[in-house]
């Protein structure tokens, strides 16, 4: 299909666009479903993109009135320090969690539309709200809207705690994705809901920023998202004291 008056970078946002629709249209028809299985466990990590993303399925279980649904959560495990989820854990220690799963309650599911809803909205009075809940019906969530509220912009900075601390570690010397990654990982508190990818494109933003806060220097413009041929390595990442200071 050709697209008239659409230059190349929008033929690309509209071939992007349609494989992340259809990639959607997946996921909830798989949701749909679940109505079919005997039993559904969920496992989650305690981090902010876990529990953002159960709050939405489990308010798309309790749409479709599915019921027959255990959670397991996990925030810790004995002689994991720091522990950021499950993919820290051998499949022997997964396996010694199974018994800990729980039936999700009525309470639960009310609760995560809830949650769903400050997320789908960007409701600040109701993330304040539930950012301060002492017993929680999802007991990890307020924590996590904790973390949400912490990336978004600081009133005299602009920056999100993840591009702070990203800063922070390029000025400190650490000029290589790699070394921002460590420092950035060891500085923030777990768990840690964010990978390398997500990590990259907050550098890239600080790049694309007018003026930019920093400068990649490597192989290409920006550091590269998803899979790529390109070298880490080559990229170097320094400051731009001159147009920013915190």
């Amino acid at each position: 299909m050709w697209y008239f008056g659409v230059g190349i970078g929008g033929i690309e946002f509209i071939l992007w666009f349609n494989e992340y629709y259809f990639s959607l249209r997946k996921q909830y028809r798989k949701l749909a479903q679940a109505a079919t299985c005997e039993h559904i466990v969920l496992w989650f990590d305690a981090c902010l993109f876990d529990q953002s993303m159960l709050a939405h399925i489990l308010t798309c279980l309790r749409l479709k009135d599915i019921r027959n649904v255990d959670l397991l959560c996990v925030d810790s495990f004995p002689g994991v320090e720091p522990f950021n989820g499950l993919g820290q854990l051998k499949p022997e220690q997964l396996a010694s969690l199974y018994d800990n799963q729980r039936p999700v309650t009525d309470e639960q599911l009310l609760f995560a539309e809830v949650v769903d809803k400050a997320f789908a909205k960007q409701d600040a009075d109701l993330f304040a709200e539930l950012s301060n809940m002492s017993e929680a019906p999802l007991p990890w969530v307020p924590a996590a809207v904790v973390r949400w509220m912490q990336e978004q912009p600081d009133a005299k900075t602009g920056l999100g705690r993840l591009e702070s601390l990203a800063l922070t570690a390029i000025r400190e010397g650490n000029e290589t994705p790699g070394s921002i990654f460590k420092f950035v990982a060891s500085a923030d508190t777990p768990p840690q809901y964010w990978g390398d990818i997500t990590l990259w494109a907050k550098i890239n933003g600080l790049a694309d920023r007018r003026p930019p806060i920093v400068q990649i220097d490597g192989p290409a413009e920006r550091l590269p998202q998803w899979e790529s041929e390109l070298s880490l390595s080559d990229f170097k990442i320094t400051v731009q004291y001159e147009a920013f200071h915190q």
